[in-house]
């Protein structure tokens, strides 16, 4: 089951210049800062509120550090901006089983290490309205805040 809307993606060009704009547009401010060479981002997560299950809602502000990221190739084609939604669930595996049985297409097999140690999984967008969807459980202290890695 879906508990909330854990993050909205966000691609960006220069991650110091877009977490500033949330900063001084809306107090937002980074719990969170990683570089996922997987994925081949630098990521910083900004955390928006709680939300009833104890977890948290974010915006996940995304720069790409390799060309052939999927970042990069999205802010190429589309420019910045929303790159996906993702949703949280306290089991995963059971919601993709569940998207897989409304024949909804996973774009990974398995899942796989996302944003704080948590667990991740992305569905195919043309089953889902266009939107690249992602599928979140959080780790288990995955919320306690961080400071940003030292340089």
């Amino acid at each position: 089951m879906l508990t909330r809307i854990d993050h909205i993606g966000i691609a960006c060009r220069d991650l110091e210049t877009t977490v500033d704009f949330y900063r001084r547009t809306f107090g937002f401010e980074v719990c969170h800062e990683e570089v996922n060479e997987e994925q081949g981002i630098h990521e910083a997560m900004l955390r928006i509120n709680r939300t009833d299950d104890g977890e948290s809602s974010y915006l996940q502000l995304m720069e790409p550090i390799r060309p052939e990221s999927v970042v990069a190739r999205f802010i190429e084609k589309r420019g910045e901006g929303v790159h996906h939604i993702a949703f949280g669930s306290a089991d995963v595996a059971s919601v993709v089983a569940d998207a897989e049985t409304a024949g909804i297409t996973p774009l990974l097999e398995g899942l796989r290490r996302g944003s704080m140690g948590s667990l991740v999984t992305f569905l195919h967008p043309r089953d889902c309205h266009g939107v690249l969807t992602e599928l979140v459980q959080a780790a288990p202290t995955a919320h306690a805040p961080t400071s940003p890695p030292e340089a």
